[in-house]
């Protein structure tokens, strides 16, 4: 038997039925990203990584903490990108003891073409209007606002 304050918790058929769908959007996007990686030769930690570089260099304790792996990994991972010319090691200018991995030019040339190659992202959302994609926008701001 169900204790009362159990019951409380349990999600309303609405909210389960909005969990569901964030998972499946989440699928199709991680699939979507792999296939686009791939059109790059690259696997989906390589352009992740790729993508966060193209922003902004980071060190690499940092980038394993946003990619949710240990330093060892990302030195890999840094160390194949870096072979391909599309990342750098360079000295943190704040603490040149500190080294940053940065996106090249072709880097982030690389990053901006996997971005506009993502159909899942692009093509639902070009069904929505500019007002609905707003309200999903912010709907999304508030609930990664309130996760972290």
């Amino acid at each position: 038997m169900t204790a009362p304050h159990e019951t409380a918790r349990r999600p309303d058929a609405l909210t389960l039925e909005v969990v569901e769908l964030i998972g499946e959007v989440v699928a199709r996007f991680h699939a979507d990203y792999e296939e686009a990686a791939a059109e790059h030769a690259l696997t989906g930690a390589q352009a992740r990584l790729l993508s966060l570089l193209s922003l902004e260099p980071l060190p690499m304790r940092k980038l394993a903490r946003r990619l949710k792996c240990e330093p060892s990994n990302v030195t890999g991972l840094v160390d194949r990108l870096e072979a391909r010319g599309l990342v750098e090691r360079r000295p943190d200018p704040a603490d040149r003891r500190v080294k940053l991995a940065a996106a090249t030019q072709e880097g982030r040339r690389v990053a901006r073409s996997l971005r506009e190659s993502l159909r899942f992202a692009r093509e639902p959302l070009a069904g929505l209007s500019e007002g609905e994609r707003v309200a999903l926008r912010d709907a999304l701001r508030r609930m990664v606002g309130a996760g972290g």
